[in-house]
């Protein structure tokens, strides 16, 4: 019998508006040239089939059931636009007054937007910036703390204030003091917290925090600057009605970016220089959803400053095998700022070298040239921890001038700024995510269509029968594919599990030398201030982020180290952040089918039409299957620092307490002591949780697609009458 042929298939007439719709959709993928006109012109089709569907009355128990089937797939299909976590996540590094503001205005176009200073100024608000996809406004969502959380927000900031102590920590002493007085006054810090209670300004406050969202939306872009400045500035010299203390996050929404934003979010992640918990978790949970990491630094700190680089040793791991991070970008700002005569003296650039040239933009460009390659070169000599990290992970350099993007006298022809490089990294994911979009709904139609073609009015017992026999022979391949995916989860388990034993038994070995090495007692640390940084670092359950990033340490991760030395390479074959490996989850994911490669499904239409739609049903699946896949492999493998952290929560409560002589050595003392009672325990502990995570993963993984292969194949049991869903 010769193999079946879409362009050959027999319709019948009752199923024309099927046949009529595939075809228009086949016609669309080939005559428009974007793949968002492919995919309205496929919405226009399917809100004609969905219409259809819906005007069919009087139809049997079987049919009904099918049509509630079709306009419920139909119906999630149109939710695409709505789903958020197909959004590009785009992190954003850098201290205040390195030019982030002013960046992101000059990507958008935006001269004023943003004001500088308002990215990072607030050390610990998150603030993200978006399309506004809904109208033509600029809108603030601004997520603020609840009034019982501030309450308990501001006793601990007044504990931090009254205490007068030797060893007390400077750092946390001023963070305290300037977020009081931002929001309350200036000589609000030293008030008692009952005066302050009694204070108007208090009740204005607590009554204010009575919602806990604020919305801001405005026509024009100045407005908007200027109502929504009381909530990502401050200013020292101004003090009071500065609400950044009270703020979680903020989400910005700016209109006609489309392309540029609509599929992205720009997430500011400023340090954690603060005592706050829930904003250090957000700041955690924040990081790992980026999918590309920019680090800001101004071109003339970009090697020497010491931030930049902090930042990636210390989020590394939670960027690559703890994330998703695809890509790094290091961007060089203020390029524009450049004195020619002192640079040319400096690099010793010659007046030939310039010839007829404009001088200040041959020396930007020359400088622009020299600092790409040293940070390159800066990049390869990272510690080998570290790029070892960042093997997979894409890395680039930019030296942009975001003043002279705008003001074109500057010396600099716009494309010499880089901004518009930067915009095409934009435009590129938007495309990409575009193309997925589109070819995944266009996918899901055709799927749709297949299905309500095999169940055509003029269909015989013989085809009852054979769809029966097709639906035994799936449920048989599903049992098959089930254990196929067990086989293939047995077999990572087992190679994380030895991996992790050895992890253990290294780690038990090692980390109470490690740990006092790195970070209780290194070698390289002015004692005299120590005991104060060590003393946070226990208040915080083991983790001390200076405010601007010059000083990073975290007890939990040390002490994580070499398990996670030892499961990494296994972990980045099963969970790999680019691509994929022979050992990948998803690539086994991938593989598994219901549907066999013979040629089963080329005898008939109606064969032809099974295999399509559950063929359209397993790749959406597996698509969600993936995302799951990264949400889940974030938790398993952070799994082994917060169980450390769990553990040593008696060691961390006890060693803050200490007060009086030999602070430092008596919290050295019981926090080595504790690590060495509890390291055979805690290192075991966070094997056997981090195993169970993925086992879990394994369960969740088998069940979605059981139950959606399942839930695919219900129709075919379906025996339904001579009424069609579509009609002549």
């Amino acid at each position: 019998m010769a193999s079946y042929s879409p362009k050959r298939m027999p319709f019948h007439d009752e199923s024309s508006v099927s046949h009529n719709s595939a075809s228009a959709i086949t016609c669309a993928e080939s005559s428009l040239t974007t793949d968002m006109a492919i995919m309205v012109q496929t919405k226009k089709i399917m809100d004609g089939v969905n219409a259809k569907i819906q005007t069919v009355k009087n139809i049997d128990q079987p049919m009904t059931t099918l049509k509630s089937y079709i306009v419920d797939v139909i119906s999630k299909m149109d939710q695409i636009d709505k789903d958020n976590r197909r959004k590009a996540t785009i992190g954003i590094f850098g201290q205040s007054g390195h030019g982030k503001s002013s960046l992101i205005n000059a990507i958008l176009g935006e001269e004023d937007l943003l004001p500088p200073g308002s990215l990072g100024a607030c050390t610990a608000v998150v603030t993200q910036v978006e399309a506004n996809l809904d109208d033509s406004n600029y809108t603030a969502e601004i997520e603020l703390y609840s009034k019982e959380e501030w309450d308990r927000m501001l006793q601990t900031l007044f504990r931090v204030l009254s205490d007068d102590s030797e060893d007390r920590d400077d750092e946390m002493f001023e963070s305290a003091k300037e977020k009081i007085t931002a929001v309350y006054g200036q000589d609000a810090d030293k008030k008692k917290i009952e005066e302050l209670k009694k204070d108007k300004k208090f009740a204005e406050i607590s009554n204010f925090l009575s919602d806990s969202e604020k919305i801001i939306s405005k026509r024009e872009r100045s407005d908007f600057a200027n109502e929504v400045a009381c909530f990502i500035q401050y200013s020292v010299a101004s003090p009071g009605g500065w609400y950044w203390p009270l703020v979680k996050s903020v989400k910005i929404k700016i209109p006609n970016c489309d392309e540029l934003l609509k599929h992205i979010v720009l997430l500011d992640l400023p340090g954690i220089g603060d005592c706050n918990k829930t904003r250090e978790d957000l700041w955690k949970s924040k990081l790992r959803e980026c999918s590309s990491v920019w680090i800001v630094s101004d071109i003339n700190r970009a090697i020497t400053d010491k931030d930049p680089w902090g930042i990636l040793k210390h989020c590394i791991q939670d960027l690559g095998p703890g994330g998703e991070c695809k890509n790094i970008s290091f961007i060089c700002t203020k390029t524009d700022d450049i004195n020619p005569g002192a640079y040319m003296r400096g690099s010793r650039l010659t007046k030939d070298e310039i010839g007829n040239k404009d001088q200040t933009a041959v020396c930007i460009l020359h400088r622009n040239k020299t600092t790409k390659e040293s940070v390159k070169k800066k990049i390869e000599s990272l510690n080998p921890g570290t790029k070892k990290l960042m093997e997979k992970i894409s890395t680039e350099v930019f030296t942009v001038s975001s003043k002279a993007f705008f003001q074109q006298n500057l010396n600099l022809e716009p494309t010499e700024t880089e901004i518009p490089k930067l915009q095409e990294v934009l435009k590129s994911i938007n495309r990409r995510i575009n193309q997925e979009m589109a070819r995944g709904y266009v996918s899901d139609a055709k799927g749709v269509l297949s299905l309500i073609q095999i169940f055509s009015p003029n269909t015989n017992e013989e085809m009852v029968e054979t769809k029966a026999k097709v639906h035994d022979k799936l449920a048989n391949n599903l049992k098959n594919a089930l254990t196929e995916l067990d086989r293939q989860f047995e077999k990572m388990y087992e190679d994380l599990d030895m991996c992790l034993s050895e992890g253990v038994q290294k780690s038990v070995r090692l980390c109470v030398a490690t740990a006092q090495k790195e970070l209780i007692a290194p070698d390289d640390i002015d004692n005299r201030g120590f005991h104060k940084t060590l003393k946070a670092l226990c208040k915080n359950k083991g983790h001390y982020w200076s405010k601007n990033w010059c000083m990073i340490l975290d007890l939990n991760e040390c002490l994580a180290t070499h398990m996670q030395e030892s499961i990494n390479e296994e972990f980045n074959q099963i969970f790999p952040v680019n691509g994929k490996t022979e050992k990948s989850l998803q690539k086994h994911l991938d593989n598994v089918s219901i549907i066999q490669s013979d040629n089963t499904y080329c005898r008939s239409s109606m064969l032809y039409h099974i295999q399509n739609f559950i063929k359209t049903r397993e790749n959406k699946l597996k698509v969600l299957l993936g995302r799951k896949v990264i949400n889940r492999k974030k938790e398993i493998y952070s799994s082994i620092s917060t169980t450390i952290q769990k553990k040593m929560g008696i060691g961390y409560k006890k060693a803050a307490k200490i007060k009086g002589n030999n602070t430092l050595k008596k919290m050295q003392n019981i926090l080595s002591g504790t690590i060495e009672s509890l390291k055979d325990d805690m290192f075991n502990d966070a094997k056997t949780e981090f195993l169970e995570k993925f086992e879990k993963l394994k369960l969740e993984i088998k069940n979605d697609f059981e139950s959606e292969m399942k839930r695919s194949m219900e129709p075919f049991h379906l025996h339904t009458g001579k009424t069609t869903l579509l009609g002549k």
